[in-house]
């Protein structure tokens, strides 16, 4: 019996199908749409930020530390130094503001050993074989060290208020305040992670701790800034974290901030937008 035609007598000849007319194989995947890059790179740097905690959380040396660090500074100043300053008011209320800016600097800055250690260990090329970019890559880590800041800085003032930190903040201070301190370890952890990838080690790393550390001392931190030389009270006035512990003690105290808060939320600002723009650039040099 001979085979039936292909076609019908008359009809024309089937031509090839155009390119919106074949249907979809669910087995092959087809590319990526635009929209789809945004939450999988939100789902990279929560899956990050989580494996960033579990680093610190098995890290006990350097948690204990973070944690206990600031406290100790508290007790040190407020007990060992606080009857020699006169500050106009208790001492323990002066200084916590300046200690919960220890603290974030000191938790922020361990950002950078991380980094550099992700960058000497090979991770890294093992997370873009998995298609991760940099940005879920450095989110994570900004992520868990802001975990950790608000971890040590709930602890601070938990101590603060056993030895006697009153403060009169109410609800819309305190939420502003806390807004501040917020913004301040988001930017001094991303700037963390950008010397994390300049640092050629984390020995090198390590060393921008002392950087982060030293920069409340020349400041309204511990002491007025009256009483110190007069050289220094030009930079003690202008650096960027007076304007945030300014802020901080006002909102804290229920005094007068003026325009300090803006100021602190522009100076954090502009080191988040310098931190951001750094690591993109360093992170593809590192990576090329």
């Amino acid at each position: 019996m001979p085979d039936a035609p292909a076609h019908a007598p008359g009809s024309p000849v089937p031509g090839p199908l155009a390119p919106d007319s074949i249907a979809p194989d669910p087995l092959v995947p087809g590319p990526l749409a635009p929209r789809a890059a945004t939450p999988r790179a939100l789902t990279h740097a929560v899956t990050l930020a989580g494996r960033g905690i579990r680093l610190s959380r098995r890290n006990t040396d350097a948690v204990v530390t973070s944690l206990m660090l600031p406290v100790m500074m508290m007790l040190v100043f407020v007990y060992f130094f606080g009857g020699a300053i006169d500050t106009g008011t208790r001492y323990v209320t002066y200084v916590v503001p300046g200690v919960l800016i220890l603290c974030a600097g000191f938790g922020s800055a361990g950002t950078a050993v991380s980094v550099s250690e992700d960058m000497k260990g090979g991770i890294i090329d093992r997370f873009r074989s998995l298609d991760v970019g940099g940005a879920p890559v450095l989110a994570g880590h900004v992520t868990a060290s802001v975990v950790r800041n608000l971890v040590s800085t709930a602890l601070v003032l938990a101590v603060a208020l056993l030895i006697g930190f009153r403060p009169a903040a109410g609800p819309a201070a305190a939420l502003a305040a806390a807004g501040i301190l917020l913004a301040y370890i988001t930017a001094m952890s991303w700037l963390s992670a950008a010397v994390g990838l300049l640092a050629k080690s984390p020995e090198a790393a390590s060393g921008f701790t002392f950087l982060v550390l030293f920069l409340p001392y020349p400041s309204s931190a511990f002491v007025p800034i009256g009483t110190m030389p007069a050289w220094l009270h030009g930079f003690a006035d202008h650096q960027p974290v007076t304007p945030v512990i300014e802020s901080l003690r006002g909102l804290l105290l229920g005094l007068p901030v003026g325009h300090t808060p803006w100021l602190a939320l522009a100076w954090s600002a502009g080191f988040l937008a310098l931190a951001l723009g750094l690591s993109g650039v360093l992170f593809r040099s590192r990576t090329s």
